[in-house]
């Protein structure tokens, strides 16, 4: 059995342990509710960009090589994850799907690339020597479009410029506090437009198609930053209960080490006593 100053130590540290995964838990749980409220801020601009879209696409003879499909010889997957770990699944699971998705579709590095936003997956996807095209890191916890439009911006290009063929966006989807989807979404090119059409009818200038232009890359560009908000809501909500779950542990170790030390303790008293009265009983 260990001796007490050994139980004391441990029941020491980690209490101290349980004093900073209870700070981190409510640290988390502020950026969550501000996560949160971002990414339904978001929401009512990109339906409104969809329906203008949905509409030229739907009702006017405007062409655009977002909205077509071609043969696909190579893939491009853009995976959101965090730069920071301790955050329970929310990595491995969306990882884990990205993994499995390659390992189905392609049997060439040659048939895929990555765009990765998050240190975890930049260094996932560098480990297993998969193509990384583009990447960015140190993003903040509540980021803003100015972050990410360089990188947005240049993925869109790469489907425009023909170097991918269709781009898919990884990423989980904030369902609640404690639940978070690892969730894969056909990005480009554009389809079922004609579905999403608003009844509403608009007056184009100076044209359909020069409008088309100028909004696809940026409803493009709206959904990844939207898929990112989603994500970040996603992170702090994981973390969250990640280190609730981590305070919840070191309370029950505590409370299992405070017996262990009570029982020592005790077992040590008796012991002392046992030998005064051995004493006592051989001085007689």
């Amino acid at each position: 059995m260990a001796s007490l100053r050994e139980i004391k130590g441990r029941i020491d540290s980690t209490q101290k342990t349980k004093q900073i995964t209870s700070a981190m838990e409510m640290v988390s749980a502020s950026k969550m509710s501000k996560a949160e409220q971002n990414a339904r801020a978001f929401i009512p601009y990109s339906d409104k960009i969809q329906e203008v879209v949905a509409n030229i696409a739907s009702n006017s003879d405007a062409t655009h090589p977002m909205l077509e499909k071609r043969a696909v010889k190579k893939t491009g997957y853009l995976v959101i994850t965090s730069d920071k770990g301790l955050a329970g699944p929310y990595n491995s699971s969306i990882l884990r799907h990205l993994l499995h998705t390659i390992e189905d579709r392609h049997t060439s590095t040659s048939e895929y690339t990555i765009i990765a936003i998050g240190r975890v997956g930049y260094d996932f996807c560098r480990k297993r020597n998969m193509p990384v095209a583009k990447s960015i890191i140190g993003l903040d916890d509540q980021p803003n479009f100015a972050e990410i439009k360089e990188i947005a911006s240049e993925t869109v290009h790469m489907f425009s410029d023909g170097e991918i063929d269709e781009l898919n966006i990884f990423y989980n989807h904030y369902v609640s506090a404690i639940s978070q989807k690892a969730t894969e979404k056909k990005l480009l090119p554009i389809t079922n437009m004609h579905d999403d059409a608003a009844k509403s009818e608009y007056e184009y200038e100076p044209n359909e198609e020069d409008i088309l232009e100028v909004l696809l890359p940026q409803y493009a560009e709206s959904l990844i930053y939207g898929a990112l908000l989603d994500g970040k809501a996603s992170e702090h909500a994981a973390r969250m209960t990640a280190m609730r779950s981590a305070t919840d542990n070191a309370n029950e170790l505590i409370d299992a080490l405070t017996l262990s030390y009570n029982r020592a303790r005790q077992a040590a008293i008796t012991q002392e006593i046992t030998e005064i009265i051995g004493g006592v009983a051989a001085l007689e």
